[in-house]
């Protein structure tokens, strides 16, 4: 993998020795010198990081499909051309069957996990009854997939200059149009990553 050398992989390392490590609610960056095409510009909700394994969500890479397509495979109909045409995100390569809502707070849904108190996964049928009827939660959308790491893999990758990480800003996950999440999350860190210079290495 190509190694660089930048200022944020020390602030990355330095945050793994203060913080024991927990990238969780964090959004992970991919830097431009990353090319695998399954992470390439992406960025990337982790909904859980332990020391075993983490678990994140792409936020940036729309499906070729609807939520109708979706609804459809569940004997769901949506209520409105309006809900039927919502995109439905490439939530990471690992069982792409597998459908991930992320939402603002509110409900009583089946099988939530709370990665914040801004962002909540939903993974119950229930969710998406409720989001055909147009009485879902707020700013809901569906991920397929996921994007999984086991022990130590994703600390190795940051090391290795593929990745950048800040706190989650729920305004990169709910209110840029996904085209502009990647550049947005970098402006986040105060950089224009459309001039940003490369010094790329080996590893």
């Amino acid at each position: 993998m190509s190694e660089q050398s930048s200022e944020s992989a020390t602030a990355d390392a330095s945050f793994f020795e203060a913080a024991g490590g927990s990238l969780t609610n964090h959004l992970l960056i991919a830097m431009p010198s990353l090319v695998d095409p399954n992470f390439a510009q992406t960025v990337v909700l982790i909904c859980e990081h332990t020391d075993h394994s983490a678990l994140g969500i792409v936020l940036n890479k729309p499906l070729p499909m609807h939520l109708s397509d979706v609804l459809l495979q569940m004997k769901l109909e949506p209520s409105t051309e309006h809900i039927a045409a919502q995109a439905v995100l490439r939530g990471g390569p690992v069982h792409t069957d597998r459908g991930f809502v992320l939402h603002r707070p509110g409900g009583q849904w089946d099988h939530t996990h709370k990665v914040s108190e801004t962002i909540q996964v939903t993974t119950s049928r229930d969710v998406l009854a409720a989001m055909a009827r147009g009485e879902g939660p707020t700013d809901a959308f569906i991920a397929l997939g996921y994007a999984g790491w086991e022990s130590g893999q994703l600390e190795r990758e940051i090391r290795e200059n593929a990745w950048t990480s800040i706190p989650v800003d729920a305004r990169v996950v709910f209110d840029l149009p996904y085209e502009q999440r990647w550049t947005g999350a970098w402006r986040l860190l105060g950089i224009d990553v459309d001039r940003l210079s490369l010094v790329a290495g080996h590893a």
